[in-house]
């Protein structure tokens, strides 16, 4: 019996032996597992972070084109303005000009056409 025992007992030692080694090789994956998780944790946090940063400045751009459409619509509002003042003016200026050369002709019936180059 006693030799069942002790082979019992040499069994026994040989297997929690091969349990370490087994242990020691599954411990080496386990700890590169975990590394390449916490890696692709990081990863992922920074690429969010950058996901983050690019809506913020879409969203800053699309509001600056927003107001320069707006300032582009002023300026062009504006400019249309001036050119109608600038057309009135232009008209008030000719009737000027139109009644100026009719009070001449009036005031000088026996002239027959207005000519500031000709001196009388």
């Amino acid at each position: 019996m006693s030799c069942t025992t002790d082979k019992a007992l040499t069994d026994a030692d040989e297997l929690a032996e091969r349990l370490r080694d087994h242990d020691d090789a599954a411990e080496s994956p386990t700890e590169q597992t975990t590394a390449l998780n916490k890696r692709h944790l990081e990863a992922n946090q920074k690429f969010q972070l950058h996901v983050d940063q690019i809506t913020e400045m879409t969203a800053v751009m699309r509001k600056a084109i927003e107001t320069d459409k707006q300032q582009g619509c002023k300026v062009l509002e504006h400019i249309f303005q001036l050119e109608q003042e600038n057309k009135g003016l232009r008209e008030i200026l000719h009737r000027s000009r139109e009644s100026y050369v009719g009070s001449i002709l009036s005031v000088e019936p026996n002239a027959q056409s207005y000519d500031p180059g000709v001196m009388t």
